[in-house]
């Protein structure tokens, strides 16, 4: 039975996940590193764990999560679905169960707001997962005075917390944002198709969604 950890610790994947970085990188994108994808495994995980499924559909959430954005090794523009047809390659190689590759690649292939859909559980909590990763540690312009709109977003977050309630019923991202650097409208601007993609994929689970930014809800 292949691991979070195999996958991790395949050198194949490590070189992708660089290799893919490297060119949002150079094209301007935030960071897209191994920070960012084990960030996401283990909030997509925690989501799934929190909501009652199983310490195996957990496990394929991380590795989903830590292969969701490889496909932007090929390209930015639809990185989804060339991501799910790398990770289905490596994950059969390396000899996973079908059943189980069919379940990872199909959330890889439905994370991205252009094109995917939470059309199972482990594609909600992957959605949920990527597009909650705000923070002031993703920005990679050191000058602030070049600043787009995405670095000026990302580094005002101060705090970013994605909570279930103990009824779970409802999942929140909770936002604190430093308006001397960006208007709150920025965020909605570049992140309001993401928000709606949030929603949904919070319904998939049987969840209400709600974006909270200092203190108002404002979804």
């Amino acid at each position: 039975m292949i691991s979070y950890n195999d996958v991790k610790n395949n050198r194949a994947v490590t070189v992708y996940i660089k290799a893919a970085d490297d060119s949002l990188r150079a094209l301007g994108y935030t960071e897209h590193s191994r920070a960012h994808v084990a960030k996401v495994a283990e909030e997509a995980a925690n989501i799934l764990l929190t909501l009652g499924y199983s310490e195996r559909e957990a496990e394929l959430a991380r590795i989903a999560g830590y292969l969701h954005d490889i496909g932007n090794l090929v390209n930015r523009e639809e990185h989804s679905q060339s991501g799910a047809v790398m990770a289905f390659r490596i994950l059969d190689k390396m000899g996973m169960d079908p059943e189980e590759i069919a379940t990872v690649v199909t959330a890889i292939g439905n994370h991205d707001e252009g094109t995917g859909v939470p059309v199972n559980p482990l594609s909600a909590a992957l959605i949920l997962a990527d597009k909650s990763d705000v923070r002031r540690t993703r920005v990679r312009n050191s000058d602030p005075a070049t600043f787009d709109i995405h670095d000026r977003v990302n580094y005002s977050v101060e705090r970013s917390e994605l909570t279930i309630n103990e009824e779970r019923t409802a999942i929140s991202l909770e936002l604190s944002i430093n308006t001397e650097i960006s208007p709150v409208m920025d965020y909605f601007e570049i992140f309001l198709g993401r928000m709606v993609m949030c929603k949904k994929a919070a319904e998939k689970l049987g969840l209400s969604f709600a974006l909270i930014i200092n203190g108002q809800k404002l979804f």
